[in-house]
C-alpha cells in the first residue's frame, strides 16, 4: 500500500516537476513529493478521529459525579413519606419566610425612627425646642441647626465620606468601643 500511494504521489507531482533533464534535480522531486500530501504518510481516510468535537467540560463533570459510586441515589418515597416530607420542606420554607417578612419589618421600623429622629432635630431650635412647621422659617437659621450638622458629609476624616468610616451592619459589633484608639 506505502509503494502503492507514493506512485501516486509521485504521479500527482509530476506536473510540476519540469522536463528538461538539467532542471530535475532530486531537490526539485523531493520539493515536489512535499507539497503534494500532508504531513502525515498515512492517507487520510484510515486516519482515526481522535474524539470527535470537543465536548464541554462542565457537562462532563456532571456526568461523572451523577454516577459517581459515592454518589447516594436519589430519594424515592412512598405517597405517605413523600407527602410527609413535603409537609416539612413545605413548613420549613414558611417559617424562613416568616423570618425574613420579621426581619424587614424590624428593618422598616429602624428606620422610620431614624427618620422621625431626623425630623425632630431638623424641626429643633438652639434652646431644644421643637417648632412647628411654619414657624420654622419665621426664626431662621437657628432652627434645624443640629440637623445640618449631623447631614454634614464634607471634610470629615481628611476628605474619606463617613459611609467609608465603618461597615454598615444590622447590629453592633461583638468587641464594644476600643477607647484605647487614636489617630
Amino acid at each position: 500500500m506505502n509503494s502503492l500511494f507514493s506512485l501516486r504521489c509521485l504521479r500527482s507531482a509530476a506536473p510540476q516537476i519540469t522536463a528538461s533533464p538539467a532542471a530535475s534535480q532530486p531537490s526539485t522531486i523531493l520539493r515536489a513529493i512535499q507539497q503534494s500530501r500532508s504531513f502525515s504518510s498515512t492517507p487520510v481516510p484510515q486516519k482515526r478521529n481522535r474524539g470527535g468535537p470537543k465536548k464541554d467540560a462542565r457537562i462532563q463533570l456532571i456526568r461523572y459525579f451523577l454516577s459517581h459510586p459515592l454518589t447516594p441515589r436519589p430519594l424515592r418515597f412512598s405517597r405517605d413519606r413523600y407527602l410527609r416530607h413535603w409537609t416539612i420542606h413545605r413548613a420549613w420554607q414558611v417559617y424562613k419566610a416568616q423570618q425574613r417578612t420579621q426581619h424587614e419589618r424590624d428593618l422598616e421600623r429602624q428606620y422610620q425612627s431614624m427618620r422621625e429622629a431626623c425630623e425632630a432635630l431638623r424641626l429643633m431650635d438652639s434652646a431644644g425646642n421643637i417648632v412647628k412647621e411654619g414657624e420654622a422659617a419665621a426664626q431662621g437659621k437657628n432652627v434645624g441647626r443640629l440637623y445640618r450638622i449631623a447631614m454634614m458629609k464634607n471634610d470629615i476624616w481628611g476628605g474619606v465620606p463617613i459611609e467609608y468610616a465603618r461597615i454598615q451592619t444590622d447590629s453592633p459589633s461583638t468587641d464594644g468601643w476600643n477607647y484605647g484608639w487614636t489617630r
